[in-house]
């Protein structure tokens, strides 16, 4: 399941859905949250913005990429977008595995990938009143890169 969207998600009601198969064997999961700091900065509220219909092509091609590496019983992936405030959950990937080295694999090979490759826009705020857009960060780019290996 993917989706793009402004309200918020329950993290227990999700990582439910995902345990529901008797066949799996391990739930892992990621929630990404807005946090007060960023590269040095205050930060006081995040804007994601997207292109809709792109957006989610884009993110079953990460799914499906991930699909075809590990053996995944379910995912999930939610994005948020809009205007959220500190402490707001951005984003969720959930994956059911029969093992836990998948799940943790798949996981962690879609939240890298979010962060650098699916069509979303961040504009951070300050406590100063200064908005700016965010980059994927060096580091965000050095985790991509262990994929393709």
């Amino acid at each position: 399941m993917i989706k793009v969207q402004t309200t918020d998600f329950n993290l227990q009601a999700e990582h439910d859905k995902l345990r529901e198969k008797s066949s799996v064997g391990a739930v892992v999961t990621f929630s990404g949250l807005v946090r007060d700091i960023n590269q040095g900065k205050e930060v006081s509220s995040l804007t994601l913005e997207h292109y809709p219909g792109m957006t989610e092509k884009s993110l079953t091609k990460i799914v499906e990429q991930a699909k075809s590496r590990w053996n995944i019983i379910d995912c999930t992936v939610i994005h948020r977008i809009g205007e959220l405030k500190l402490s707001d959950q951005i984003v969720f990937v959930g994956i059911a595995s029969l093992h836990r080295q998948d799940a943790f694999a798949a996981c962690e090979f879609i939240m890298d990938y979010l962060k650098t490759e699916a069509p979303f826009w961040k504009k951070e705020s300050t406590t100063d009143n200064e908005s700016y857009w965010v980059d994927a960060r060096e580091g965000d780019l050095k985790a991509l890169n262990k994929w393709s290996k």
